[in-house]
């Protein structure tokens, strides 16, 4: 993670120019993914509590989690913000003051919101509680981001549907702070705008309940079945990925880059934001030399479940931008162990099992800083020291000889 003194500036490469170096914005649904995304590079994390948020089925913090979260976060120096982004009706409002209230007794950096009416609630209850907008506002224009800079709003999270262009443009007109995503899934409607759910399943999309229908399979009918050449189709969309041109946004002046995926795992959430980290600081350590790594791009597809693209950034996208026909085929790994302590007169390390693993199979650790090696798992115990051919059970303990040094909090991953 970086340091306060290197978030301080980055040099655009132009004469006399410089720019703050942008925060890297990871998600967390959970407590533990907090720490991981924290350890693995993040500057801050957006966190869901359990009312007002627009991931009901991420893990979500209580109260208490999220003090816990405060406290850890703050010990590197990184901010939590909590999404409390949902576009309210009249039931939602009550208890809303008792909730930022809450929030701001407990140390939270910042909420994420869409609706004026949460706005205005979470002012009165927590006058000193940074509201930023949330991308459910679908803000695309500068004029937009200009009311809310006149509401005293510090920052807007842009809609996904933005160019570069439009983003500069914003940066020209505005003063303020702006965050765009970089990375993750890309909704088929403009953001918070979709009523697909509500309509196929009865969860409303905009209170936190979206199904994702727009990913189902789909076939073609009218007064009878259409007969195609090709599997059932969804309507939607390949993930966004900014990773190999993410020194256009930084020149852009964009303020917080994004990751999206509350719901995601930890081996991506650890995976992405290792990546991302290693780009932002090794441009702006040097931008005029910078070199995107072919090893940051491999590192990506790692973690990807879909297909990737750059979304709106460079144009409107096309159908080579939506996920038609049958899927890419892409490397799936799972995270198969955590580590926890190693002995290096021994070569030992112990793990927390998280995946099925064994003796014979190709494993690859990394870490944080984008420390990584292969190997092949030759030798296994148990707690007991007990030989094992495989660790089946999840969260055992097993002791396992390691061919390079590993600290704890790394993790090993397998191709699955």
């Amino acid at each position: 993670m970086a340091t306060e003194a290197q978030v301080e500036t980055c040099a655009t490469g132009q004469a006399n120019v410089s720019l703050k170096k942008p925060e890297l914005l990871a998600p967390a649904g959970n407590l533990e993914k907090l720490q991981f995304a924290v350890r693995y590079g993040a500057d801050a994390v957006y966190i869901g509590g359990q009312q007002y948020g627009l991931r009901a089925k991420a893990g979500n913090f209580s109260f208490e989690d999220m003090a816990k979260g405060v406290d850890f976060a703050s010990r590197y120096g990184a901010k939590v913000y909590v999404a409390a982004n949902i576009i309210a009706h009249n039931e939602d409002l009550q208890g809303v003051k008792d909730y930022f209230k809450k929030l701001h007794d407990i140390g939270i950096d910042a909420c994420i919101v869409a609706d004026p009416a949460l706005i205005e609630l979470g002012r009165d209850a927590a006058p000193d509680l940074e509201m930023h907008i949330s991308t459910q506002a679908s803000i695309t224009n500068w004029k937009a981001v200009q009311f809310w800079a006149q509401e005293g709003i510090p920052r807007v999270v842009l809609a996904r549907e933005v160019s570069l262009e439009e983003i500069r443009e914003i940066k020209r007109n505005v003063d303020i702070e702006i965050e765009a995503f970089i990375h993750g899934a890309m909704c088929i409607s403009y953001s918070g705008r979709c009523v697909l759910s509500n309509h196929m399943t009865a969860r409303d999309a905009n209170r936190g309940g979206c199904a994702q229908s727009c990913r189902w399979p789909y076939e073609l009918y009218g007064d009878k079945r259409i007969s195609v050449d090709h599997d059932p189709f969804t309507m939607s969309s390949k993930d966004l990925s900014m990773v190999e041109h993410l020194p256009l946004l930084i020149d852009a002046g964009v303020d917080s880059l994004k990751i999206e995926g509350r719901m995601k795992s930890i081996h991506y959430i650890a995976t992405v934001c290792n990546v991302y980290r290693q780009i932002i600081d090794s441009y702006c350590e040097d931008p005029q030399n910078f070199r995107l790594k072919e090893e940051w791009v491999d590192e990506i597809w790692k973690a990807a479940q879909r297909s990737l693209t750059t979304a709106f950034y460079f144009g409107d996208p096309t159908e080579q931008d939506q996920l038609f026909g049958k899927p890419e085929k892409i490397p799936k790994y799972d995270f198969a162990a955590l580590v926890l302590d190693y002995d290096p007169d021994t070569q030992v390390a112990t793990l927390q099992q998280r995946n099925n693993f064994g003796v014979g199979d190709e494993v690859e650790f990394f870490g944080p800083n984008f420390v990584r090696f292969k190997q092949t798992v030759k030798e296994m115990w148990d707690e007991e020291n007990e030989p094992l051919e495989r660790a089946p059970h999840p969260m055992m303990t097993v002791k396992m000889k390691v061919d390079q040094p590993v600290h704890p909090y790394d993790m090993m991953r397998k191709r699955k």
